[in-house]
């Protein structure tokens, strides 16, 4: 027997069956909005896992084609890995569940989200956001719930709760924030220039929205929820604690943290974890614990540092950003190239730019086929830390960051139209010292620059810490933190816009929750350190897109024809089309419509393959002036093709202006001559002459 709730949501029943499924799950919520079907679970192991250090939370999203009625693509017909929209998806689901775990829980927990059906306009992630909170909520699983989620749109100006498909096309902003009962846990977005008290105004929206949905969760758990289970402790012990305090003083350990520099610091630790270890002699289990009790007490002491003495590791003031350098063309052959360092923090970023035929294709559950023409991809080499962990292709983490860098940048990119060409953008991170993320959007910023992308407006981005005492008005915020201020500190409140306005959001936070005033600050101090970056550091490199592209950069020249001769440029299996990107050194694409697209590196190629389109998509027409081959031989004259599919002749006696006795005298096959149309007669023969008086030649 199961039971079932439902309540109206952004003008949507959504609906929750509990007990109707996945029984032996410690939770599980069959959830609907609208047509759209989710199962979120919720799975706890009943031992904690041994070796670790660290909750082992994982989450999943499930995409299945069958819930948009399609089979999956490729040889097996099978879902293969996650896309990277679903691991996206799996990053929005985390952020906000994971602060509500015991910090000393090491039970491996599974939410695992699978799309059953979609209805495009009920959006499936969504669902499975609040699944996975209602699942965990309704669980025997500890945690510190519940929570919920609502996304917000933006058109003409008015704020739109859960938008549908449609008005998601049109909407200057994408933006979901996930709360508690009082305050905000997470937030993401990307938007179109948003100004800041808007989007202040879109999160406190999404705020009061959740306070129903928590309602109607309280009602669930009420009716339905199991109590929590009790579960080991693996807090550090508090007599090792006491004891590690005892043998080093707190003024010993301000010492090793009070550095700019980041192996210097974990040098400085490392020679007291040794000392403490001689100090403890043999005792294996302090031994073995000792990592996290010196963890703990260096998190202790930079908070302390912080939020008491108000005095950061190293040295700088709170709204002191750390130096910063920027440069262009540091590769001499790429199409554009920047880098962008802020302290230890380094990111190379390279832009390539290509013709439209090589836009990315993605094929959605909300039964759509859509194109990026703008990729940005994020690498992570663990040299950048110093460590030796081979690469095994881009992680979560790292689709995460590419995604948040992207999403900064879409908002300024020109139009199709304005700039027909398919751009990539790679940041690789040289060197990471906290908020890599956010030097990649001031990176690539400058690398499309250099490209001579035409952006509409200059991007930087930076992030905003936090450290919070015992109350909700003692806290602390840090303008551009670094990975020892991220790692100790509750919030990596990261925030990417031009002069005008936001394009991107992303929160990560460790407690339970913002209030308003900490969302208010930290997004002031986000606006007035990006446009410092972008007025004192950026734009004394370079302040505009260039007006040309870099001579290895592909060119590209767009002529529209008469979609009905598509097929004559074409022609029969792509022969037509294929000799003339042979001839030319060109890569043509036509769409539908009749745009036709050239691209290559070499401008007369360009204008070559351009002159072939337009006589072949054009009549003929006497007076004419072509050169072409000849391509066959009679005994009265030669025929030239003037262009792919179209042949005139030479007759013997217009070969030249005195007479030829042979046609070989003059033409052989292969041979590339320049031909006047003379006339085109009633069967449509094309009539040319090679004869100087006639080209005007003498």
């Amino acid at each position: 027997m199961y039971k079932s709730f439902s309540m109206e949501l952004g003008g949507r029943t959504l609906t929750v069956d509990v007990g109707r499924v996945a029984a032996q799950a410690n939770g599980a919520a069959l959830m609907h909005y609208g047509d759209t079907t989710v199962l979120s679970t919720a799975t706890a192991s009943d031992k904690p896992r041994d070796g670790v250090d660290f909750f082992p939370l994982s989450v999943e999203y499930e995409e299945k084609m069958y819930a948009v009625g399609k089979f999956p693509g490729g040889f097996k017909k099978r879902e293969g890995k996650a896309s990277d929209n679903a691991i996206l998806i799996d990053r929005v689901i985390d952020r906000p569940m994971r602060p509500l775990f015991p910090k000393d829980f090491r039970n491996d927990v599974l939410l695992d989200n699978l799309v059953l059906s979609v209805d495009p306009d009920c959006s499936p992630e969504y669902t499975a956001m609040l699944g996975s909170a209602i699942a965990t909520c309704i669980s025997d699983i500890p945690f510190d719930g519940p929570c919920a989620t609502t996304q917000i749109g933006m058109i003409d100006g008015k704020l739109i709760i859960n938008p549908t498909n449609d008005q998601k096309h049109v909407s200057d902003m994408a933006l979901t924030v996930a709360s508690t009962r009082n305050k905000v846990i997470m937030i993401e977005a990307g938007a179109n220039e948003v100004p800041e008290d808007i989007m202040i105004e879109a999160i406190y929206k999404a705020h009061e929205v959740n306070q129903e949905i928590i309602k109607f969760i309280d009602r669930i758990v009420e009716e339905c929820g199991k109590p929590k289970m009790t579960y080991q402790s693996f807090a550090v012990p508090a007599d090792l604690q006491a004891k590690v305090e005892e043998l080093v003083t707190s003024e010993e350990m301000e010492n090793a943290v009070f550095t700019d520099d980041k192996q210097t610091r974990e040098a400085n630790i490392a020679a007291i974890t040794d000392r403490v270890a001689a100090e403890l002699g043999d005792n294996e289990e302090w031994l073995a614990r000792l990592g996290e009790a010196i963890y703990a007490y260096e998190k202790k002491t930079v908070r302390k540092m912080i939020l008491r003495d108000h005095k950061r590791p190293d040295g700088r003031a709170m709204d002191q950003i750390r130096p910063l350098a920027a440069e262009v063309d540091l590769l001499p052959r790429v199409h554009g190239s920047a880098m962008f360092t802020r302290g230890q923090t380094q990111i190379l970023d390279v832009v390539t730019l290509a013709p439209l035929s090589e836009v990315q294709k993605i094929e959605g559950l909300d039964e759509s086929i859509t194109y990026k023409r703008y990729l940005h991809q994020y690498n992570f080499p663990s040299y950048s830390v110093g460590e030796t962990k081979p690469s095994r292709g881009p992680g979560r983490r790292e689709i995460g960051h590419g995604a948040l860098a992207e999403r900064a940048l879409v908002p300024v990119l020109p139009s199709e139209e304005e700039f027909p060409y398919a751009i990539r953008a790679v940041s690789e991170t040289m060197e990471s010292n906290g908020s890599t993320s956010q030097a990649s959007i001031c990176a690539s910023c400058m690398a499309l620059m250099a490209a001579g992308v035409p952006i509409k407006s200059m991007v930087a981005g930076i992030s905003c810490g936090l450290v919070t005492g015992d109350s909700d008005d003692d806290y602390i915020v840090l303008t551009d933190i670094q990975g020892l201020e991220d790692f100790f500190g509750d919030m990596d409140f990261k925030v990417g816009g031009t002069h005008k306005g936001i394009t991107s959001i992303q929160m990560d936070i460790k407690i339970h929750g913002l209030t308003r005033p900490i969302v208010e600050e930290a997004i002031r101090r986000t606006r007035e350190a990006r446009l410092y970056i972008m007025d004192q550091v950026m734009a004394p490199v370079i302040s505009e897109p260039r007006k040309q592209l870099s001579p290895y950069a592909p060119k590209i020249e767009m002529m529209q024809i008469d979609p009905q001769k598509i097929g004559d440029v074409v022609g029969k299996q792509g022969k037509v089309i294929n000799k003339i990107i042979e001839e030319t050194g060109t890569k043509i694409d036509i769409d539908d419509d009749g745009r036709v697209s050239i691209c290559g590196t070499d401008p007369e190629g360009i204008r070559k393959a351009k002159d072939i389109i337009h006589a072949i998509v054009s009549d003929i027409e006497p007076g004419q002036v072509f050169t072409g081959k000849v391509v066959r031989i009679m005994n009265f004259g030669a025929f030239v093709e003037l262009c792919p599919g179209k042949d005139g002749m030479v007759h013997i006696s217009k070969l030249a202006d005195k007479r030829v006795g042979k046609v070989e005298d003059v033409v052989n096959i292969g041979d590339e001559v320049t031909v006047k149309v003379i006339e085109i007669d009633k069967m449509g023969r094309v009539n040319l002459s090679m004869r100087p008086s006639d080209l005007g030649k003498n």
